[in-house]
């Protein structure tokens, strides 16, 4: 069993704007620690054997300048990598930019931030992180689950499971309140995405009217 409310309340996030070349951008900001030694998220991040134990199977050419593929799921392409800290990527387009940044918390633990941008007019408000942040909140717990030893035999299964989705559900309503913190959405935009995230990342728990009741 997941402890739930230990694992949502594991991850930092926050929203806001960001100044680009190209205009403004929304951003999320995802930071979690983890037990384990900056070497061994890196490998658990970038190994494809390691990375498909835990998250997905990725194809593609694993170096910068090359293209990469997540089965099911967005590709893109490798603008930076240097390890063990750092690794920057298109995520299913051009414009939108995921960054993974690993600092050493002492000689066994390791605190990982991912910021996952995209244009505003994309995004259209704050809002839009509703879209992408419980999803990136359900790629960190399982990375932690995999390098504190817990595997398991079919990672997207465990995600679409019934605790896979109740996970989402919260994640989705701490999502909420980071936009809220943010200013940089008001509240039918909040509420149109809301539901959204919730058909999306909690079908068979979520909306409408959380199930009538699972709130």
């Amino acid at each position: 069993m997941i402890d739930i409310i230990a694992q949502i309340n594991a991850i930092n996030r926050e929203v806001g704007n960001r100044p680009t070349a190209d205009g403004e951008a929304v951003g999320v900001l995802l930071r979690r620690r983890y037990e384990a030694p900056i070497h061994d998220v890196w490998e658990a991040l970038t190994d494809p054997d390691r990375m498909k134990r835990w998250f997905l199977p990725i194809s593609g050419e694993l170096r910068v300048g090359g293209d990469f593929q997540l089965e099911g799921n967005a590709g893109g392409r490798i603008l930076r990598c240097e390890p063990p800290s750092l690794l920057k990527v298109t995520f299913g387009g051009e414009s939108s930019l995921v960054e993974l940044r690993l600092s050493p918390d002492g000689e066994e633990a390791t605190t990982l931030e991912l910021e996952h941008t995209v244009p505003l007019e994309m995004a259209g408000s704050g809002a839009g992180a509703l879209y992408v942040g419980p999803g990136w909140d359900g790629a960190l717990m399982a990375l932690g689950l995999f390098v504190a030893g817990e595997v398991s035999d079919d990672p997207v299964a465990a995600a679409n499971s019934p605790e896979g989705q109740e996970f989402c559900r919260q994640s989705v309503h701490a999502w909420v309140a980071a936009v809220e913190a943010s200013g940089t959405a008001d509240s039918a935009e909040i509420a149109a995405a809301t539901e959204v995230s919730l058909a999306q990342f909690a079908p068979d728990v979520g909306s409408p009217v959380e199930k009538k009741g699972n709130a």
